[in-house]
């Protein structure tokens, strides 16, 4: 089968964001399909290509993934009307090649909710299989976030939303949230597939070295958040802590990777409060990230609190921190935290309550065995649920059903 992958933010694990489509892709090719990967040059990420742009695109091959990269830079950084052009620029080309390509399947991930765009074109234009994913629910996120306000604007993007959900022959969501927002669009005989994002064992479960960034001292417990530093993830609920327990409990250090839109702000706060206790480090790479985690005690899974991300997020770092075997603590309620809980690999508690997040890090932080046995729990809950490469095959195998139906 030729697939014609549409990801504007695709990344290889050379980059420093989430690499779901690249082990989903590498999936299809080692079970025989064609998969040629569209996407735009997102900050943080890294397609493998080296060669120059010519006429705003390159093409080449990465690990047997055909990549066609647009000569169009992303960033969380941006204002929302220069990402807005963005993801218009991104989708018009996309749509040129959805209807130029020849291909048998179009598979169309977001965010944004313009990624349908190209899917829709193959759909109705070109009458080929399309299956549509859905990372995060839109219009229903930025609109709960109030990110975007304007009436005119959210009722196109339902209109949107309502027209890739009831065209699409296939649907993946990343959570269970987003099954059941996907559900109330379509009939209820659909088989939707719930394949949510996942841990990358041959990544962050081998024995590697330690990376210990300077600023951290050995008998220091580190509290580590990985990712966008963006208004959705809440940070300043780190910063509060780092406040609370600088005087506190002095052995927590934290330490924030990525970036993001609030970055520069975070960076003014901590300054401005002496806290010597927060370490801001720039995206790294999967294979450093390993190193850093096996030098961490716990990963930070925090987001700002706003229900539609209870159960309508799958975020990577938390499948990442688990695949360390790291135990996580988690500040907003929701399918995530239910698995914590449940499975005794972290501490979940509510959200915007700074002195429960400060009295989970120190009962880590003074309890050994407790820390460690909650990361083997965490571990194991990544091989048993997580495994990228069982999800990976869930993926393909959906993938090809859904083709065989509307062959």
């Amino acid at each position: 089968m030729r697939i014609l992958y549409f990801h504007q933010h695709f990344s290889t694990p050379k980059g420093a964001t989430g690499i779901r489509s690249y082990e989903m892709a590498r999936k299809l090719t080692a079970q025989g399909h064609q998969v040629t990967m569209v996407c735009g040059s997102y900050s943080g990420g890294n397609t493998g290509l080296t060669m120059p742009f010519v006429n705003g695109q390159r093409r080449g091959t990465v690990d047997n993934i055909d990549i066609i990269e647009f000569e169009i830079d992303y960033a969380n950084a941006q204002s929302l009307l220069k990402r807005t052009l963005v993801f218009a620029k991104f989708a018009y080309k996309s749509i040129k090649i959805a209807l130029k390509h020849d291909y048998d399947l179009a598979f169309a991930t977001t965010t944004p909710l313009t990624a349908a765009l190209p899917g829709l074109a193959a759909r109705w234009l070109k009458r080929k299989t399309f299956i549509f994913e859905v990372r995060d629910l839109w219009p229903e996120l930025p609109k709960a976030m109030g990110v975007i306000t304007n009436p005119l604007v959210l009722f196109a993007m339902s209109s949107l939303e309502r027209l890739a959900y009831r065209s699409a022959h296939g649907h993946i969501g990343l959570s269970p949230g987003i099954v059941t927002g996907i559900k109330q669009h379509i009939a209820q005989d659909k088989n939707i597939a719930l394949i949510p994002n996942g841990c990358d064992l041959d990544i962050f479960a081998q024995s590697l070295d330690e990376w210990q960034p300077e600023g951290i001292n050995s008998d220091d417990f580190v509290a580590v958040f990985s990712g966008t530093h963006g208004q959705a993830n809440g940070l300043h609920a780190i910063i509060n802590a780092a406040e609370m327990t600088l005087k506190q409990a002095p052995q927590i250090k934290f330490l924030l990777v990525g970036q993001g839109k609030l970055k520069p702000e975070l960076m003014r706060l901590a300054n401005d409060k002496k806290l010597s206790n927060i370490i801001f480090l720039a995206p790294i790479n999967k294979a450093l990230l390993a190193k850093l985690f096996n030098r961490a005690d716990v990963g930070l899974q925090v987001l700002a609190n706003i229900p539609a991300f209870y159960h309508g997020t799958s975020p990577n770092k938390f499948f990442d921190y688990i695949a360390a075997g790291l135990p996580v603590i988690n500040n907003y309620p929701g399918w995530l935290a239910e698995a914590i809980t449940e499975h005794q690999c972290g501490i979940a508690v509510e959200p915007d309550n700074t002195p429960a997040l400060v009295d989970a890090l120190i009962k880590l932080s003074t309890q050994e065995s407790l820390c460690k046995q909650m990361g083997k729990n965490a571990r194991k809950l990544a091989k048993q649920q997580f495994s990228r490469q069982q999800l990976a095959q869930q993926f393909v195998d959906y993938i090809e059903q859904v083709h065989a139906n509307n062959d």
